[in-house]
């Protein structure tokens, strides 16, 4: 088959990278590995794939659980457009932050984490690590000040969302890695609300960066995956915890990744754009109390986010509508074509209402024109009291 390359372009990376056709069909798509085993020849050719495989060898494979063929071609297209040596996938985002947390925090180490993170992230570290006697340290990560000051001889890890949820923070990821090096420690990014087309952590200094890749990877709200990437020795023990505690990912859902990561930079600008226009929209209306998003001059991490993001400010916008819990519903509930949903990255606008939060609303921007989504944002708005 003839020498082929993925091209240095991100975009073209996004198309080509851990992709091949077929070797045995010549099929251009690559195949679903729908397999939970591997056969061999001889007895020695199975021990030498089994050992192999559990030092972690790329493209080497005796058990679906430990490694397949569909989930390598994924874990190479994100090392690539990350920039990483290597990448891990697991069957969700939630997988790949417990396990990417527990290769590298024991039993009496310190995590510093931001004080605002995704729910269940949250549960992970309120419950489940002070039962392991894992410290976590809640801090706002836009405070160097305060990082600092959270951070003891036990701390082993700093932990940051690069767009916070739901408030859409934009920690300076250069700072933070400088701070964390100084002292010895890692920097692990969740880039779930961002994605790598509008910012790769990894060039910013962070030693880790993962992703829930059913959001903006996937981009399609037709798979649940997660993925996370950099130097391999810092990947390889997580490798064993995504192992050890069955979190390996579906070949069909890293298939479907792979598949919307061929978008991504179309669908990453597009919904930029469309994100921007409805934030200046929100915050020119007289029916809403504030907008929170990074490429307002508004935001309190402007210059941080011009800095970091590629494009106008990722494709999130949070707001609060005046009127309180009954604002809120208002909009949301008279909406005709974005639909109300817990999710986001999606090709399709989502909207978050959080009473909890006190009525404010998130949205996840999409890739539809302009003009249908102000018409739809209009109409909420007109309902606001």
């Amino acid at each position: 088959m003839r020498q082929r390359t993925d091209g240095r372009g991100f975009a073209t990376r996004a198309i080509h990278a851990g992709e091949r056709p077929d070797p045995v069909t010549h099929a251009h798509t690559p195949p679903i590995y729908a397999t939970s085993t591997f056969a061999f020849d001889t007895a020695a050719e199975k021990e030498d794939a089994v050992d192999r495989s559990l030092a972690w060898e790329p493209g080497v494979y005796f058990y679906s659980r430990t490694g397949n063929p569909t989930n390598r071609a994924l874990e190479e297209k994100v090392a690539s457009l990350e920039g990483a040596e290597d990448c891990v996938t697991a069957a969700s985002g939630m997988a790949v932050v417990s396990s990417t947390l527990l290769a590298h925090l024991g039993a009496g180490d310190q995590l510093v984490a931001g004080d605002e993170l995704f729910a269940i992230t949250q549960v992970l570290l309120g419950y489940d690590f002070p039962r392991r006697d894992i410290e976590v340290a809640r801090v706002d990560m836009t405070d160097l000040a305060a990082v600092e000051a959270a951070i003891t001889p036990r701390t082993k890890l700093l932990f940051m969302e690069t767009s916070t949820n739901p408030r859409l923070r934009v920690p300076d990821i250069a700072a933070l890695a400088d701070l964390a090096h100084a002292r010895g420690l890692l920097l692990v990014a969740d880039n779930t609300f961002l994605g790598p087309a509008a910012l790769r952590p990894l060039e910013h200094g962070a030693d880790l960066v993962l992703h829930a890749a059913t959001k903006y990877l996937s981009g399609h709200g037709d798979a649940v995956s997660g993925v996370v990437a950099g130097a391999k020795a810092l990947l390889d023990p997580i490798r064993v915890q995504v192992d050890a505690l069955g979190q390996a990912a579906s070949p069909f859902n890293s298939w479907l990744v792979m598949r919307g990561i061929r978008t991504l930079p179309l669908r990453t600008r597009a919904a930029g754009q469309n994100a921007l226009r409805i934030a200046e929209f929100l915050e020119a209306s007289d029916k809403v109390e504030w907008v929170r998003y990074p490429g307002l001059a508004s935001h309190p991490d402007h210059d941080v986010a011009r800095r970091q993001i590629d494009g106008p400010g990722g494709a999130m916008i949070t707001f609060k509508p005046r009127g309180g819990l009954e604002g809120m519903a208002a909009f949301t509930d008279h909406l005709r074509l974005c639909d109300i949903g817990v999710s986001l990255g999606d090709i399709c606008t989502l909207v978050y209402p959080r009473p909890k939060d006190g009525g404010i609303i998130r949205l996840s921007v999409g890739c539809e024109d302009l003009d249908d989504l102000l018409e739809d944002v209009a109409r909420g708005l007109s309902f606001v009291p």
